[in-house]
């Protein structure tokens, strides 16, 4: 059987597995954590829930919101999701038959052009995280949710201006290729690997999870398959296509998300009149947003009302209310993106120095106005759909924008409402594919380049050699990371994204910063480096606010149920409880009687922070730095002239791994 026939046939078997198992989509209500993988991590400030404050004037005064289910046309999105499909895998059978080097499965052969790679480098970068979850933390909490994406988008200026020309010059395919050059390369590709996999575990994860809870909600396809149906899609486009197929996957899927983004921004503009001033007036004055304001108690103690608590919903101190954790989470972000394995590599696909400066410009561009039009649809659906009724149908928001398409949608005509809806999922799905398959060929990488050929071989493998291995350690890291997918399926993993960041950021920056810019850095700095960024990292975490804790559970969840049980006691004779009121009061019950630890047995956090960044990074350069200084190499100093050469005129790329 040829290999055109093979992923067709699999394609189709997805196809029919999915309509096959899939189920009609229940009532989605606000169960607790439900995909939870695609909220934007990090953040401190959840709001008190009506149950948990005093009735205000302002909230008096607010009509019920009537509270819409998001359901999804199976038929139309199933649909959508093979026509994406179907492009997708022309693509993998296109690309599959010009795959034949190492070069072309890892870097394309270097003949992705400036303007090709800035699109796949922001359909590398926008997640469903960017696309859900920071529109749905707009619509909750307003410019604090704003704020994630300033962090995210700050961080290509640090690409640009520090690692992509030079990484482009002095590495071929790998982090590994970057570290090792006039260092020990065994030792120092071997710590590399381990950390390129870390990361790309903790990315993977999370967006498995996303994938399979995001077509769980809205198309009624079991977890499990989902999670199967994204894993085979994605090891098929990195096995056959290698990096041609990933990149042209990215930039389809940045296409599609940038035009579901703009259609949706037009329309709730028209709303309001394309008057931007027009637009935030409303969100001020608007009674919904106020009442949810006015039950968020504020750092200071103080509750707004009214005009007040509309305009508080313009400011800052919503959700990220601890200055330092802002800080930290702005450091990660920032300095994170610049050590992703997965963002690195993309600078090995461009012929030329030049050609990987545009694509970084390029992407900027594309990534500020998607986030630009992020911020749209979150205070769009602020206005339009409530935060009452956007937490109605998910806690998290991560639903909000799906919600808005379908609404703005239905305006017009019903059958518009499911097509934007379906055509938004399959955008989301086709989002979480790009990304996965992105992070499988990283780890891939460097499992099978700096691991196996140039570790285990020593640099001696064939073209042919290396290419099997590539596409064998391809299909082990995606069957990995299904099998995490569906044994996460019941975990909160949305920190594992603010985690990956602050690896990369902790680890993965201060050495390959060090290792281009520094004359003494050699491979006891590149090692300490790693070790100690990357493991400090992961403890702070282990020991943060993001891990589970029963006890401090059970100490909120009975405050709820007090402060509910207080406001039942003053209903007038006969009333009764609102309906989310009494699943509160429910949940708060059950949550009131945990009793325990936390996975590494603490009773409650050890660290404040919910992204280590701020101790976790200076933490990884001072050890590169010490370790460096403690065990000086005469070699790494005598060879820093060439890197510096290469590094800025990209002389001798080609041999950048022939030691």
């Amino acid at each position: 059987m040829t290999l055109k026939k093979i992923i067709i046939a699999a394609s189709l078997a997805l196809s029919l597995a999915a309509v096959a198992f899939a189920e009609e989509p229940s009532k989605v209500t606000a169960a607790s954590g439900s995909n939870s993988a695609l909220t934007a991590p990090a953040g401190s400030g959840a709001t008190a829930t009506a149950a948990t404050t005093t009735q205000t004037p302002a909230a008096a005064a607010v009509a019920p919101v009537k509270h819409k289910e998001l359901k999804a046309n199976k038929a139309i999105t199933i649909s959508m999701f093979a026509v994406i499909i179907a492009i997708t895998m022309a693509v993998v059978v296109k690309a599959a038959s010009k795959t034949k080097s190492a070069a072309d499965f890892y870097a394309a052969g270097g003949g992705i052009t400036g303007t090709q790679n800035g699109w796949a480098i922001a359909g590398d970068y926008m997640s469903a995280a960017s696309f859900l979850g920071i529109s749905g933390l707009i619509s909750l909490y307003g410019y604090d949710g704003f704020m994630y994406s300033v962090g995210w988008l700050v961080a290509y200026i640090t690409v640009l201006l520090i690692v992509a020309e030079p990484c482009r010059n002095a590495g071929k395919y790998t982090l590994g290729d970057i570290l090792s050059f006039r260092t020990s390369p065994k030792p120092v590709r071997a710590f590399a690997a381990i950390s390129t996999v870390s990361v790309s575990t903790f990315y993977l994860t999370a967006q498995m999870v996303g994938a399979g809870k995001l077509m769980a909600l809205l198309v009624g396809i079991p977890y499990k398959i989902s999670i199967i149906g994204v894993g085979i899609l994605m090891v098929g486009y990195v096995v056959f296509g290698g990096m041609t197929a990933t990149t042209w996957v990215q930039i389809i899927k940045a296409g599609l998300l940038m035009t579901g983004a703009f259609l949706l921004s037009v329309l709730v503009m028209a709303k309001a009149g394309f008057n931007p001033i027009g637009f935030f007036d409303t969100i001020v004055s608007n009674p919904n947003i106020q009442d949810h304001v006015s039950k968020m108690v504020l750092k200071d103690g103080i509750i707004m009302n009214g005009m007040d608590a509309g305009q508080r919903f313009l400011e800052p101190g919503l959700y990220l209310k601890n200055p330092l954790d802002q800080i930290s989470l702005g450091m990660a972000l920032v300095l994170g993106t610049a050590g992703m394995p997965h963002i690195l590599m993309r600078f090995f696909t461009v012929p030329t120095a030049q050609a990987a400066r545009k694509s970084v410009i390029i992407a900027m561009f594309i990534i500020g106005g998607f986030y630009i039009l992020t911020t749209l649809l979150g205070f769009g659906s602020a206005i339009h759909l409530t935060p009452q009724g956007i937490t109605a149908v998910d806690k998290g928001g991560n639903m909000a924008t799906l919600m808005l398409a379908q609404q703005m949608g239905a305006d017009i005509s019903p059958i518009i409402g499911d097509l934007f809806l379906a055509f938004l999922c399959a955008v989301a799905f086709a989002t979480i594919l790009a990304v996965v398959s992105g992070l499988v060929l990283a780890a891939s990488a460097a499992i099978a380049h700096d691991i196996y050929v140039n570790v285990i071989k020593d640099g001696h493998a064939d073209q042919h050699e290396q290419v099997f291995a590539a596409r064998v350690t391809s299909f082990v890291v995606g069957a990995c990371g299904i099998l995490i997918g569906i044994a996460a399926e019941k975990q909160n993993v949305a920190h594992l994204v603010a985690l990956a960041f602050a690896v990369a950021a902790s680890g993965n920056l201060p050495v390959v910063v060090l290792s281009l810019f520094w004359r003494k850095f050699n491979t006891a700095g590149v090692i300490s480096g790693l070790i100690v960024g990357t493991v400090a990292s992961i403890a702070l975490v282990m020991v943060s606010p993001n891990m589970t804790y029963p006890k401090v559970v059970a100490a909120g969840a009975k405050k709820v149920v007090a402060a509910i049980q207080q406001k039942q006691a003053a209903l007038p004779p006969g009333a009764t409880l609102s309906e989310n009121d009494a699943k509160a009061l429910a949940k708060a019950m059950e949550d009131a009687k945990q009793d325990g630890t936390s996975m590494v047995g603490l009773e409650r956090p050890l660290f404040s922070l919910k992204n280590p960044g701020i101790i976790s990074i200076p933490l990884g350069f001072m050890a590169a730095i010490i370790g460096c200084l403690a065990f000086p190499s005469r070699r790494s100093e005598e060879m820093f002239d060439e890197v510096y050469v290469r590094q800025n005129t990209g002389l001798g790329m080609a041999k950048a791994i022939d030691h």
